[in-house]
């Protein structure tokens, strides 16, 4: 049995997106900048998808910018804050330690030019506190910047009382809502949020699309030059068909959102209650505050690397962390970050399942899982210290 259980990573183009984007690859190619009716088609397309987009998270088609991903859009949306408050004397900029490496790069890329960086520690449980935030908030802080769901341990962040704390305080308040858009609702308006970054392929949109949500008012700093669109604010022909994709796609998404959570909470469930019965094994992440798909669990004794290859032999694809990192050695920052040791960190699992998902795929999951633990732990020196109690078990 073949069962795909990394969404988080990237997810399949659905049907809709699939056939709403085909036209803008073969029939209505025209280039949305160009003048004659042709490419005026284009146009009402990107505006369209504009509008669809603006719609499902409560905010105005003139505040959606259209980007290459998640990555691009927390890039300009960071970057854009940075050099707002240092016109203005602000140089501080407060975000967490589990952030997405897009923001933590660009936050360190920024600390070389002189800005003052305070990562908030998460606590245990994988949530930031309000109370940690509003502490860490200086007259001189640019920009707050939260992720919405974590994308490794799945956790969902205080964000509409981190916006209204911001708000009050006069500080603009960017979140990656890259594995929340399409899963969890999203109203702008209402979390106070000033800027937003989603990308498609996470809600069954193809890759290399994405959005930055600005409020109006927000002074962007272009990453790319050139022509001008997106407002000016992005240059480079706009992605048509891809973007129609990731409208179509999000759309169906939050139309489904209910009826897709009330079908993957059992699977996941399911999931954490049998792998939980695995002896030293560990859970990651409040499940009080959690996107619906995302399980993360350590076990001792083994690597996260080992597991993953002898999944995939049995048909399973998973993750132990993030995809960008999915080639290190190193133990996950995120894990790291609420306080598991390295010993522990290292035998990390991440399973993300979907609306496409089934029962039978989890149950081939939970069969699979502790038999492969057991062949890993037969065979690891450390696992045998353990046993023989040289070693003090850590979980």
């Amino acid at each position: 049995m073949f069962v795909y259980a990394d969404n988080a990573a990237t997810t399949s183009v659905s049907k809709t997106a699939l056939e709403a984007m085909l036209p803008y690859l073969t029939q209505n190619y025209g280039n949305p900048s160009s003048l004659y009716s042709f490419g005026q088609k284009a146009a009402e397309a990107l505006q369209s998808a504009r509008e669809t987009v603006a719609g499902c998270i409560n905010a105005d088609p003139r505040e959606i910018l259209f980007t290459s991903g998640g990555s691009e859009a927390d890039n300009q949306a960071i970057v854009s804050a940075a050099k707002l408050g240092a016109r203005k004397g602000r140089k501080h900029l407060i975000s967490t330690r589990f952030e997405h490496h897009a923001v933590l790069h660009t936050l360190a890329k920024l600390e070389k030019e002189g800005f003052e960086v305070t990562l908030l520690d998460p606590h245990a449980d994988g949530v930031i506190r309000l109370e940690d935030v509003e502490a860490a908030i200086r007259p001189d802080t640019a920009l707050v910047t939260v992720m919405f769901a974590n994308n490794e341990i799945g956790t969902v962040q205080p964000i509409a009382e981190i916006g209204a704390l911001c708000r009050s305080r006069g500080v603009p308040f960017h979140t990656d809502a890259v594995q929340a858009a399409g899963h969890m609702p999203i109203d702008v308006k209402a979390m106070n949020i000033d800027m937003l970054s989603m990308s498609g392929h996470k809600f069954h949109a193809p890759k290399g699309v994405g959005v930055l949500y600005a409020r109006r008012g927000m002074v962007l700093t272009n990453l790319i030059e050139g022509g001008a669109q997106e407002r000016g604010k992005r240059a480079g022909t706009e992605n048509v068909a891809g973007i129609v994709a990731l409208a179509a796609a999000l759309k169906e998404s939050c139309e489904h959102m209910e009826e897709n959570t009330a079908r993957i909470l059992p699977m996941r469930d399911k999931l954490f209650a049998e792998l939980a019965k695995i002896p030293h094994s560990k859970i990651n992440g409040s499940l009080a505050h959690h996107v619906p798909g995302t399980v993360n669990m350590c076990f001792e004794g083994i690597e996260g690397e080992s597991l993953l290859l002898l999944l995939d032999d049995n048909g399973i694809c998973a993750s132990s962390g993030s995809a960008c990192t999915s080639g290190s050695l190193d133990p996950s920052h995120v894990l790291l970050s609420i306080g598991l040791p390295h010993e522990v960190a290292h035998g990390s699992l991440r399973l993300s399942i979907g609306e496409y998902n089934t029962m039978e795929e989890i149950d081939h999951i939970i069969e699979t899982v502790p038999k492969v633990v057991a062949y890993l732990r037969g065979m690891s020196p450390v696992w045998d210290e353990l046993q023989k109690g040289q070693r003090q078990h850590l979980i």
